[in-house]
């Protein structure tokens, strides 16, 4: 591999130095000079020469290249490698942003990311080009990508009730995954695990699973279940690739895990049922990030869904009533047992009283029980997120070690994962633990992660490609943040190039805004 990128390299720069005159040496803008380079792909081995950037493209990596440039990088002893997808992130906060320290999207690029994915969970819009046309109006320091998605559709068209869609509603749920497809959404997201889009049936999923097919989308899904909640993770498993067969379309199985001590151990059922479904010739892939927290809330992790229909008002009515209440707090008991007691969910963000606490500790402040302290805190409408501790560290390897497995981070507001998830990785399970190897969780981090969603011209270092490259120190790349200081940008990212413009130059944040919106273009003819 290197050697053919070494020979199209040499072939580019001949090209340059006949335009710039018989004889003459190319000049490139940038040089990244002697580092270790990992390409992106399968089977990758390492080696140390040159990668040469002109403009926004790559367009030598090989052996020392001979050329000049306005700008030299020492590389020595650094790895050298495509920047990192992310292809399930909640970074809304960052590039929706007025502030554009903020839309440069810090906390990304400081683990060398250079392209995230919006929109995940259902929660992606339809009006994707009202969205990308903002990115670059403003300007945003992160290539960004967008499903759109069925949490958006649902209650815009049924509302937040626990029915099935009339044919008239359905056809208006298709009509805007239409729309978002056509805008250059790469695909359908789901959450059915969250009211309302846990009130849907597998049927009714499909239908519109079937409109982003048509437009050469995927279908990325947070399941229904990843315990024993409702109908059990086996089943929710199938359930999403049952989708992905009658719908035509490949399936991607977001912060893929198995949840709960009661269900530890049983990642290696998953895995069959995932071996088996790709050994049958259907499209599956997944993703995952490297933390046994998650991130929820009270109402997600705890209530019963039939408790939530028809919105918070619903709510607080049904906790008025002795016997609907006395119901309900039978089944959060339930599924607290199930996920492993109080001790295990530590609340996220700043400012409320029970911030930063434990649910066991602010029941024990209050002098309630877990349950009774829960929901006080929904009656006051503060806010519910929450850190659970219920995954095993084995499940994770287990999954992480799969050739379908890539990395995502699933960041949000008050996690470390948002700040610390591909440096996590790098440290405790290819350094620490050796779970996988650099090559791997490099190629499972870009090109993987590229060919999965078919983002063209990125994710690898080859020649005519895209210039997002991250330079770091395999010495020194780590997180710096933890779940009670959970934005600490993380360490040894020397240098990150997003479309060829320094994003860290140095070591250092610049203030570039280089990034750009990266449309799906949709199948040809399937769009008015």
């Amino acid at each position: 591999m290197a050697l053919r990128g070494a020979a199209l390299g040499l072939a580019s720069l001949a090209a340059i130095a006949w335009a710039a005159g018989a004889g003459a040496q190319p000049v490139a803008d940038i040089l990244i000079r002697g580092g270790t380079i990992y390409d992106g792909s399968e089977g990758m081995k390492p080696f140390v020469g040159d990668v040469v950037i002109s403009g926004e493209r790559i367009t030598y990596v090989g052996p020392r290249a001979n050329v000049q440039a306005r700008r030299t990088i020492d590389a020595k002893g650094l790895a050298v490698a495509p920047g990192f997808i992310d292809p399930h992130t909640h970074a809304d906060h960052f590039i929706e942003s007025r502030d554009p320290r903020q839309r440069q999207v810090p906390a990304w690029l400081a683990q060398g990311v250079t392209t995230v994915f919006v929109g995940v969970d259902g929660n992606g819009k339809p009006e994707i080009a009202e969205r990308f046309a903002a990115l670059r109006e403003h300007g945003v320091g992160v290539n960004v990508a967008s499903y759109v998605g069925f949490g958006a559709i649902r209650p815009r068209v049924v509302g937040q009730v626990a029915r099935a869609p009339t044919e008239a509603e359905l056809a208006q749920e298709k009509a805007l995954v239409a729309k978002g497809m056509c805008e250059g959404a790469i695909g359908l997201s789901t959450g059915l695990f969250y009211v309302p889009q846990s009130y849907s049936k597998t049927n009714e999923v499909v239908e519109l699973a079937r409109e982003a097919a048509r437009r050469g989308g995927v279908y990325d899904t947070h399941t229904r279940d990843y315990s024993n909640f409702t109908v059990g993770f086996m089943n929710s498993y199938q359930e999403a690739l049952t989708i992905g067969k009658e719908a035509g379309i490949p399936v991607h199985l977001s912060h893929i895990k198995v949840l709960g001590p009661v269900v530890w151990g049983k990642s290696v059922d998953v895995i069959k049922l995932i071996d088996d479904a790709r050994a049958a010739g259907q499209k599956v892939t997944a993703s995952q990030y490297p933390y046994t927290g998650n991130g929820t809330s009270i109402s997600a992790m705890f209530l019963p869904n039939w408790a939530l229909d028809g919105g918070r008002e619903a709510l607080l009515k049904r906790l008025d009533e002795p016997a609907t209440l006395e119901r309900i707090k039978a089944e959060m008991t339930a599924n607290l047992n199930r996920t492993g007691g109080a001790g295990n969910f530590l609340f996220r963000g700043r400012g409320e009283p029970w911030s930063n606490k434990y649910l066991d500790a602010v029941a024990k402040e209050w002098g309630l029980t877990p349950v009774d302290a829960a929901l006080r805190i929904v009656r006051q409408g503060g806010s519910q997120s929450m850190i659970g501790f219920v995954m095993s560290e084995e499940d994770i390897a287990n999954f992480m070690k799969q050739p379908w497995a890539v990395t995502d981070s699933d960041g949000g507001e008050g996690h470390p994962r948002e700040y610390g998830t591909f440096p996590l990785k790098y440290q405790d399970y290819v350094v620490k633990k050796k779970v996988i190897t650099l090559p791997f969780f490099i190629r499972h981090s870009s090109g993987l992660t590229a060919d999965i969603f078919g983002i063209k011209e990125r994710g690898y270092l080859r020649n005519g490609y895209f210039a997002d490259v991250v330079v770091f120190d395999p010495k020194t790349y780590a997180p710096k943040n933890d779940f009670a200081h959970y934005d600490v940008l993380a360490a040894g990212v020397t240098e990150l190039l997003v479309n060829g413009k320094a994003a860290i130059d140095g070591g250092r944040m610049t203030a570039v805004l280089s990034g750009r919106p990266l449309p799906h273009t949709p199948t040809p003819g399937t769009c008015g």
